[in-house]
């Protein structure tokens, strides 16, 4: 059908250039024809226009007919042969060839303007310079290849050093954070994605919503509201206006473990684990996968208490061991003080004696003042 349409077109155009050199042997022939064949008829046109015209659209358009077959193939072929040429020519090549043809051809038409308005052989000099002008800009483009490849170079680094940096630290932001069931359960996550602590892409799998899925159906009402909870975490990290969350489809049949989906995942999509699971975090730092403990960022936002140092504690209760009480920092962290039973419900003056700090929590050790 696209060959039928370009034959189409090339016997019109032959045509075309029938009627138009029969229009220039017009007054040639004038001479040899009765007068009454050069007089005007319909819309200006004489009686020889219209019958050198037809005839000339005729024998052309037989010709275009003859030659479109084989000047369609050759023109598909040649097409063809360029194509291939220009494919095995390295880009900056083929760069640098554009930019020389289109400044000849640029150059040639302000040249070919000045002999534009000559009888006859204006329009062919300035198609004459264009040809000239594409060649000459194209030799001489290739020739000072690098001088322009390093001028652009130059040009492109300068504007874009900026933009480059920026896209670098939006790609950097964009680090995958996968959420296990754990930190869905605990709720921390959700403050932290808030104030803007945790960039990137959030990634929930969908088996972890399957786990939790399955701990909310729970019989044991502990469980059904601790998976209740998750569930709702995760809807309201969906609802955060400043949140970008994924939730993955991504499962894997032959791994049972949704922890070891999640470190598999994980290393596929190069992000990092969310986790307050101890053994997950280990089992993922050992294969390579960046761990968010958010027990340990906790840890590291706490008030920081060096043994030595004096805190005004309330007891709160007795401890576990004789005489001992325990109270808690504004963070929540527990204190043990030794002696301090007799001053439980009270306010009072401590010395911290040591610290014990893990990823599941700190306790700090005191005694009375």
């Amino acid at each position: 059908m696209v060959e039928k349409i370009i034959k189409f077109v090339v016997i019109l155009v032959f045509a075309a250039l029938g009627v138009f050199l029969m229009e220039i042997a017009t007054p040639l022939l004038s001479e040899f024809v009765s007068s009454d064949y050069l007089k005007l008829g319909f819309l200006g046109v004489t009686p020889l226009n219209l019958i050198l015209g037809v005839v000339g659209a005729l024998i052309f358009g037989y010709i275009g007919k003859a030659a479109a077959t084989p000047l369609i193939h050759s023109t598909l072929h040649y097409s063809e042969i360029l194509a291939s040429y220009l494919a095995d020519l390295p880009t900056g090549d083929i760069f640098v060839l554009s930019i020389g043809v289109i400044t000849g051809l640029v150059v040639a038409t302000l040249l070919g303007t000045a002999f534009s308005r000559l009888p006859i052989v204006g329009p062919y000099i300035s198609l004459i310079f264009s040809i000239m002008g594409a060649i000459i800009g194209a030799k001489v483009a290739l020739n000072k290849r690098e001088d322009i490849l390093l001028f652009f170079n130059r040009v492109w680094f300068a504007r874009n050093k900026d933009n480059a940096r920026k896209a670098s630290a939006r790609n950097a932001s964009r680090t995958y954070k996968l959420l296990d069931t754990s930190v869905l359960i605990d709720g921390r996550i959700l403050d932290v994605i808030r104030l803007g602590f945790l960039e990137g892409i959030i990634v929930i799998p969908k088996f972890v919503l399957e786990e939790l899925q399955k701990i909310a159906d729970s019989g044991d009402t502990l469980k059904r509201n601790r998976g209740r909870r998750g569930l709702d975490i995760v809807r309201a990290i969906q609802g955060d206006k400043n949140a970008v969350v994924e939730i993955a489809d991504k499962d894997y049949d032959d791994i049972t473990e949704v922890d070891t989906k999640l470190v598999r995942l994980a290393k596929e999509r190069g992000g990092m684990v969310a986790t307050n699971d101890f053994n997950l975090s280990k089992v993922a730092e050992i294969q390579g996968v960046r761990v968010l403990n958010i027990n340990d960022l906790a840890n590291a936002l706490k008030q920081s208490v060096l043994p030595g140092e004096e805190l005004q504690i309330y007891l709160a209760k007795e401890g576990k061991e004789p005489g001992q009480a325990i109270g808690y920092l504004d963070d929540g962290t527990m204190v043990v003080v030794e002696g301090g039973k007799r001053c439980v419900n009270f306010t009072v003056p401590v010395t911290v004696t040591s610290v014990l700090q893990t990823s599941a929590g700190r306790m700090i050790f005191a005694k009375l003042k």
